[in-house]
């Protein structure tokens, strides 16, 4: 049987049990509004920065920072909640001095759970976000007002810091390695160049087109040596038709100098056909040292397309350097100052003392309902009808029942003393009898 069914008899019930529900709900009460007190108050302060783009366009100079600013403002987190940064931080502001007791992984993560980083995406340009973050929001939450501040904005300080120090060095880190580049193509290139020039050396071609050059002049060594042959045969001719065997002056003049000519033109034919015999060995290797040529050549060119397009990278890479280095690119700058909290954020004390007094009230309102349902006794006619399906003819109520208890109580409580009194006197009188005369 519930005994409990109707707002009426709920009502009776509080009242019946109001002498357990009163002192259950007290103490509750008092339990929560001493541990409301108890609990330390948290103060917040944020601190906001503002994220603004490149004064300069990138179709005008483009920056070697690649990645979106979410994608930055990522890892800059992860850099300011890292291990050593965080024990840093509590060293420097002296955090968490309350609870010595606790130990350095406890410190850090309680630090992290007191921090709280979000970024405030910036409005969208077309149908896809670009990742572009247009405000950061740094809060910290700790016992004390100036310790929250102080933290936001240490925070904030060395956001900027982190975020200034990363752009310059990629862009740093980017325009050393073009330069390193262009360095090496630039000594590759000397190297293949002097490589060449000692081929053309040993093969003894000096300039461009030597070959054709070789073979114009083969062509004009063998005219040569026609026109010194033809100058023998002549000489000769001439030599032979003179008498050699006449005593004369004039005569034996001529044929010495017909026959020193005919050294002469012998030593020039000589001449030539050693010049002509050594063009053409060398021609008969052009083939080869065309093709080495080739290749020198074409690697030349390679070298100096890859040397064209570094150029141009580091070219940009020093325009980005240099607009990191003058402030000119992205940059985060303090939108407001972390302020000094003048009211905590939690936790709030009224608010836990109601909800302890109400669990308290409920709490004792189940007790009560407990003890109805250990005894469910019928109290009404309603419940008598209800449970048994009997109307009663008469109900009569119990009139000052509490009064009557509260009589009998008081009633029972004189009666003890005067029996503990009237015990005392007999075992008195007792005493005094069985004593020797």
């Amino acid at each position: 049987m519930v005994p409990i069914q109707t707002p009426g008899e709920f009502r009776d019930m509080v009242l019946r049990r109001s002498g357990v529900i009163a002192p259950i709900a007290a103490l509750g009460t008092i339990c929560s509004v001493v541990f409301a007190l108890s609990l330390p108050h948290v103060y917040a302060s944020s601190e906001i920065i503002q994220i603004e783009g490149p004064r300069i366009t990138d179709d005008l100079a483009p920056s070697t920072v690649n990645g979106s600013a979410a994608r930055r403002m990522q890892l800059i987190e992860q850099q300011l909640m890292a291990r050593d940064t965080v024990i840093a931080l509590i060293d420097a502001h002296d955090l968490f001095a309350h609870a010595p007791a606790l130990s350095a992984t406890e410190k850090v993560a309680l630090f992290r759970e007191a921090i709280t980083i979000e970024g405030v995406a910036a409005a969208r340009e077309g149908a896809t976000d670009d990742g572009t973050i247009s405000v950061l929001s740094i809060s910290a939450e700790f016992g004390s007002p100036e310790k929250a501040q102080a933290v936001a904005h240490d925070l904030a300080s060395r956001t900027i810091e982190l975020s200034a120090r990363a752009r310059q060095a990629q862009t740093r880190a980017t325009l050393e390695f073009f330069i390193e580049e262009e360095q090496a193509l630039m000594t590759a290139i000397a190297e293949l160049e002097d490589q060449l020039a000692t081929f053309r050396s040993e093969n003894d071609i000096s300039i461009t087109g030597s070959l054709e050059f070789r073979q114009m002049e083969i062509g004009t060594i063998n005219s040569a040596i026609s026109d010194v042959k033809r100058s023998r045969i002549a000489v000769q001719r001439e030599l032979n038709s003179l008498d050699t065997s006449t005593r004369r002056p004039a005569t034996a003049n001529r044929v010495r100098e017909l026959n020193q000519r005919l050294e002469s033109l012998a030593e020039q034919q000589a001449f030539l056909e050693t010049r002509a015999l050594g063009l053409t060995q060398s021609l008969s290797t052009s083939p080869e040292v065309e093709r080495e040529i080739s290749i020198f050549d074409r690697r030349l060119q390679q070298y100096q397309d890859q040397l064209e397009e570094i150029t141009a990278r580091r070219t940009d890479a020093e325009i980005g350097y240099r607009l990191e280095e003058n402030r000119q690119a992205e940059q985060l700058r303090i939108l407001e100052t972390a302020y000094l909290p003048e009211d905590p954020v939690a936790p709030s004390r009224r608010k836990i003392a109601f909800a302890g007094s109400v669990a308290s009230l409920v709490l004792a309102i189940a007790v009560a309902f407990l003890l109805e349902l250990r005894r469910p006794i019928i109290r009404s006619s309603a419940q008598m009808q209800r449970e048994l399906g009997i109307l009663p003819a008469v109900s009569i109520p119990e009139m000052a029942r509490a009064k009557r208890r509260r009589k009998g109580w008081f009633r029972r409580l004189v009666a003890r003393i005067v029996q503990s009194s009237n015990a005392s006197q007999t075992v008195s009188a007792a005493a005094a009898t069985a004593a020797p005369k």
